[in-house]
């Protein structure tokens, strides 16, 4: 997990940019735009977490328990994974201990309700994290999530994105092995 971070990291920076970044701004006055790389760091966790937000309430309790085959996680166990992940992330962004260990949800969380619950929990505690963010701090020297090396405030928050998308992928696999269309491939309309 520890050698993926940096390449998920400059992965999600470059995906950020070239994904919406560049188009939602290019029109914007010079000078109204204080901090944009930070906020192109948080439009990126926006977009992540209403994917996973989405999907955990788009799939319905009697399937939280599938798992397309024995040596992968159901799907509530990816997204109370999820859940203990962001954690980890952003309490290294934010320069603290982890109130939570990674797999902490996945072993306590079994329900629908459970898992939704300690999701949002860790959205909000990320959600300060990604708030407090400024092109400045985001420099600032803080330790490596997971017990990876110190770097700058950004990277934890950014590999928590790509950690995101990653398991997003996953899910989206099976939504389409239960034949549902998955969150972000829905018209925005219906979202």
């Amino acid at each position: 997990m520890r050698m993926q971070v940096s390449t998920v990291c400059a992965a999600a920076v470059a995906i950020g940019l070239s994904s919406g970044f560049v188009t939602h701004y290019q029109g914007a006055p010079s000078g109204s735009m204080a901090n944009p790389i930070s906020q192109a760091i948080r439009d990126t966790w926006e977009s992540a977490k209403r994917n996973l937000n989405e999907s955990a309430a788009q799939m319905p309790e009697a399937d939280y328990g599938f798992r397309p085959t024995e040596s992968v996680r159901t799907f509530g166990q990816i997204i109370a994974h999820v859940a203990g992940a962001n954690y980890v992330f952003c309490s290294a962004a934010r320069g603290e201990k982890s109130p939570h260990e990674e797999d902490d949800f996945e072993k306590t969380a079994k329900t629908k309700a459970d898992i939704i619950k300690v999701l949002n929990d860790s959205n909000a505690y990320c959600d300060a994290a990604y708030k407090a963010l400024t092109d400045r701090s985001a420099a600032e020297t803080v330790p490596g999530a997971f017990g990876g090396k110190d770097s700058g405030r950004a990277s934890p928050l950014m590999g928590n994105v790509g950690h995101l998308n990653e398991h997003y992928g996953n899910l989206v696999t099976y939504f389409r092995i239960k034949g549902m269309v998955p969150p972000s491939s829905r018209p925005a309309t219906s979202r």
